[in-house]
């Protein structure tokens, strides 16, 4: 049986200059960092801490996990 993948969204704010990801699937999940590499470290070890807080770890030794991430730009024509 294949393990559940859970869903982290990361928004960039740009007032903030920082993306800031969330989750319905890890609750209590909230954090930022000014990269999404940085993110991704921060989730590693963020994840299994909330998961275990809130009892619901799973029975596999592995947490997979998937950023999707949203950026919105503005980009100018060139006369």
């Amino acid at each position: 049986m294949r393990n559940h993948t859970y869903q982290i969204r990361a928004v960039w704010d740009e007032e903030a200059s920082v993306w800031v990801a969330t989750s319905d699937d890890v609750p209590g999940l909230v954090t930022e960092s000014d990269t999404l590499e940085k993110l991704v470290k921060k989730l590693e070890v963020l994840i299994p801490e909330l998961l275990e807080a809130n009892d619901a770890l799973p029975s596999t030794k592995e947490i997979p996990f998937e950023v999707l991430s949203e950026r919105h730009a503005t980009t100018r024509l060139r006369a």
